[in-house]
């Protein structure tokens, strides 16, 4: 079952509703610039009723052979992220219906590595000093591709809603951070924008007002 898909461009304030399990639901976001990254900053609003003990997909990027970067809550409830091989933990606050504002921050050159809540830095990890994040894959939102654009599973599907989606190829300082949290006025997302984001709806997703 493949639903049509369409592209839209922009975002800004809309939400993503993933209303409710599926595997064939997802948002694919086509990104402003290649994505051969040797640093980076993704943050994202998130909210979700799913219980603690489910592993959720909160974003995909995959290439051919290679899953580049992957953002998960896992089943201990910790929060991850993997670029291609084991990842790296974190414990943060939970993931619950309220939204969360969510950043994860990597730089290659001292593997120095971070997650964002609310405004507030977990500790660094060193996590894969020297790799690169290779161009030419798809990012997915609400899915996570266990080949290219395929293998989807509903117990790994995000549920709930997703919004304010923004990624740079460097690493964003602590006030930034923390200004983007609170809504003021950041440099855009020089890979994802959410205000002009190019994007591709499949399967039963609802774009609504971010009330």
């Amino acid at each position: 079952f493949q639903a049509p898909v369409i592209d839209f461009l922009g975002l800004s304030e809309k939400v993503l509703v993933f209303p409710y399990e599926t595997d064939f639901s997802f948002v694919a976001l086509i990104p402003q610039k290649e994505m051969a990254l040797r640093a980076f900053t993704l943050c994202m609003r998130v909210a979700t009723e799913l219980p603690e003990e489910r592993q959720i997909i909160l974003f995909a990027y995959r290439t051919a052979d290679y899953d580049e970067l992957n953002v998960w809550r896992e089943k201990d409830g910790r929060v991850s992220f993997y670029l291609s091989g084991d990842g790296v933990f974190f414990r943060l606050p939970p993931l619950s219906t309220f939204r969360t504002s969510l950043c994860l921050t990597w730089e290659s050159r001292s593997g120095l590595a971070a997650f964002w809540a609310d405004g507030r830095r977990s500790t660094y990890q060193v996590y894969k000093p020297g790799h690169s994040v290779r161009p030419k894959g798809t990012v997915l939102l609400g899915q996570d591709p266990d080949k290219h654009l395929g293998g989807l599973e509903a117990t790994q599907s995000f549920v709930g809603e997703m919004t304010d989606v923004n990624m740079w190829d460097f690493v964003l300082s602590r006030s930034m951070i923390q200004a983007w949290h609170y809504g003021h006025k950041v440099p855009k997302g020089n890979i994802f924008d959410w205000a002009s984001l190019e994007y591709e709806l499949s399967g039963n997703v609802l774009v609504v007002d971010d009330d």
